[in-house]
């Protein structure tokens, strides 16, 4: 039994094309913040504001980031073309993630 491949994961980085930071500071959680209505099915409204995990925010190496799952696109593709648009329309950098495989027995 093969599983099926996980969704790509992209990283919307907070550099510029030129190289500058991207501002305001708080730019990646407001993002993912407009978008954490977006929760998988069978996820029921919870007593607290979640990201949603389409949409998450990050720091890794120092620099703001939002991942943003493929799955996503299935899921609401306004909500994608939204993210996608973002990131084009501000000039940030867009890298897709580099996923190591889950080890032997996870999963």
């Amino acid at each position: 039994m093969t599983q099926a491949a996980k969704p790509r994961q992209l990283f919307i980085q907070g550099i510029t094309r030129s190289g500058r930071a991207f501002r305001p500071s708080d730019w990646s959680e407001r993002l993912a913040g407009a978008l954490s209505s977006f929760q998988p099915k069978g996820v029921g409204i919870g007593a607290h504001i979640r990201y949603s995990p389409y949409c998450v925010p990050r720091v890794i190496d120092g620099v703001k980031c939002v991942i943003v799952s493929e799955a996503l696109r299935d899921l609401e593709p306004m909500a994608w073309d939204f993210v996608m648009n973002f990131a084009r329309d501000n000039e940030l950098q867009v890298v897709e993630a580099c996923l190591l495989p889950d080890p032997p027995g996870a999963g």
